[in-house]
């Protein structure tokens, strides 16, 4: 074989492959189809040159060229910051508003829930009684007691660090477990409902309920809609278990699984914004109208982002599931 034939009639393919891979951003598909049939065609080259005319300075550029390119076309796509922005601009809003009709009936009836357990224990002394002795429910509601200095008992900062670490196990149980049919969903709950409505009613007897709202609030409205966000979407997750529609059960799970990793991802964001508020606004010197204002606010800004972003993204196709390129191949099943 004519080595300098050879080249010759292959030197244009190993350029257009060599500048293929020296391309920083992401290829195209129709540049990812390119990039593995030069591949392969220069892995033939290489080893016809090494059987038929062994040439050592040919082999070494050629080899060191497949190398590359196999390195290209087999690794994995490596994350990237566009990625991440990606994510919070699409793929997370998108996430959140394709699984509305699930958490907004969840918060409705969640917080139902919770004005029924604060009236019940305000109303009634002897539910009261079984909460705490009645001197120890005074320490609770008495200004400066347990409810008011539960906000200042730390340092702002690992005060916040404690409340998101905290939120944001509620919120990872409600997304991983709600494959188990929604039963730790529904369990975690009716914990913070619980809890909300024993201080709703509480602090209703001792007369002091716009104390404790001022101090629930400001930091609350974000925090409880990250969780009942969660909340809805483990209710969906286990939903899908029961009735997966028209995908196979395996490949229902599989997507809705892979969007509520995602959706953890986001609202430890939300809720890393609501532990700063809660950790650095609602112990403040600030006037109760500026906390609470504070909180709605945040509250206003994340439901608009959900609605305008989460709307578009959805509008356009959007799932909240991983790009179709980090997606594991679909196999095809009878309808």
């Amino acid at each position: 074989m004519d080595v300098d034939v050879f080249v010759s009639a292959h030197r244009a393919e190993w350029e257009r492959l060599e500048e293929l891979l020296r391309h920083r951003r992401r290829r195209t598909g129709a540049e990812a189809d390119e990039l593995v049939t030069l591949y392969q065609r220069t892995a033939s080259h290489l080893s016809l040159i090494r059987s038929s005319a062994p040439d050592p300075a040919l082999t070494a550029r050629l080899t060191g060229l497949v190398a590359r390119a196999r390195s290209a076309v087999t690794s994995p796509r490596r994350s990237s910051w566009r990625d991440a922005g990606r994510f919070f601009a699409v793929g997370f809003p998108a996430a959140v508003h394709r699984t509305l009709s699930w958490w907004a009936p969840t918060a409705v009836l969640s917080l139902l829930l919770a004005a029924v357990i604060g009236w019940w224990i305000g109303t009634h002394p002897d539910v009261q009684s079984a909460v705490a002795a009645p001197e120890e429910l005074r320490q609770m509601t008495r200004p400066g007691g347990e409810y008011e200095a539960y906000y200042s008992s730390n340092p702002a900062a690992s005060f916040a660090a404690q409340v998101w670490t905290n939120n944001a196990q509620a919120v990872a149980v409600c997304l991983i477990f709600g494959a188990l049919l929604g039963v730790p969903v529904l369990w975690v709950l009716l914990l913070n409902m619980a809890n909300l409505g024993v201080g709703i009613g509480l602090m209703a007897s001792a007369g002091r309920l716009d104390v404790f709202l001022g101090l629930v609030l400001p930091h609350g409205l974000l925090e409880l809609t990250a969780v009942f966000v969660a909340a809805g979407t483990g209710l969906k997750l286990g939903w899908t278990i029961v009735d997966p529609g028209p995908r196979s059960r395996r490949e229902a799970l599989a997507e809705e699984g892979r969007a509520a990793i995602g959706m953890a991802v986001g609202l430890a964001a939300v809720l890393f914004v609501s532990g700063l508020i809660e950790g650095f606004v609602t112990p403040s010197g600030l006037p109760t109208w500026a906390r609470i204002t504070i909180g709605v606010a945040a509250e206003l800004a994340f439901l608009a982002y959900v609605a305008v972003a989460g709307g578009r993204a959805v509008r356009a196709g959007e799932t909240g599931d991983v790009e179709a390129a980090d997606r594991p191949a679909a196999v095809p099943t009878a309808a």
